[in-house]
């Protein structure tokens, strides 16, 4: 009979140690997928649950977007009603993401990336080609908080030329004032 509990409590001990070491390494594996977590994921979290994305920008504007859609290192939105304009926004030109307790442990939520998500692996560059190939008149911010209303000419790998003129009013030479390239890193959103 002593055998017996001897053995019972071994057993015991043995599978609490097995339940302890599976919890461990469970936790060690949250804390080591929390530690790739990005902006970007932690932002489409948000935007999967159907909530708005409050933020504070570089520029010093603070807004609240209706996120459409998401690029490697940008996400589109819309700051107003479904007909209002769309603005693209520079990942990097989030100061911080502002929620309560709820929507920040809500933006943990994991979600698969789909492989063949082609917006995912598209550049804030890719956009701005786009948007100068559709001579789209556009609002540029800069991260110092200066804007500048034009039409994107050109785009290189790291800069965009902006033909400047009034806003609301089509590009025509006679209508441009200036041009004007600015780096991407200088760039906080652009506005169509």
């Amino acid at each position: 009979m002593r055998f017996e509990r001897l053995i019972d409590d071994l057993s015991a001990q043995m599978e609490h140690e097995q339940r302890e070491e599976e919890r461990s390494l469970a936790l060690e594996e949250e804390r080591h997928r929390l530690g790739r977590l990005s902006v970007r994921e932690r932002a489409r979290a948000l935007h999967e649950l159907g909530r708005p994305l409050r933020c504070e920008l570089v520029d010093g504007r603070t807004m609240t977007l209706a996120l459409e859609s998401f690029g490697r290192d940008w996400l589109a939105a819309r700051t107003g009603p479904p007909s209002g304009g769309l603005l693209i926004v520079r990942i990097p030109a989030i100061e911080a993401i502002l929620g309560d307790r709820e929507e920040l442990q809500a933006s943990l939520t994991p979600l698969p990336e789909s492989p063949t998500a082609l917006a995912a692996r598209i550049g804030f560059g890719f956009v701005l080609r786009d948007l100068a190939r559709r001579r789209a008149a556009v609002l540029v911010h800069g991260v110092s908080g200066a804007s500048w209303p034009g039409t994107i000419d050109r785009v290189g790998g790291d800069h965009l030329e902006l033909a400047l003129h009034s806003a609301g009013t089509p590009r025509r030479e006679a209508e441009v004032r200036g041009y004007r390239l600015v780096p991407f890193d200088r760039v906080s959103t652009v506005e169509m």
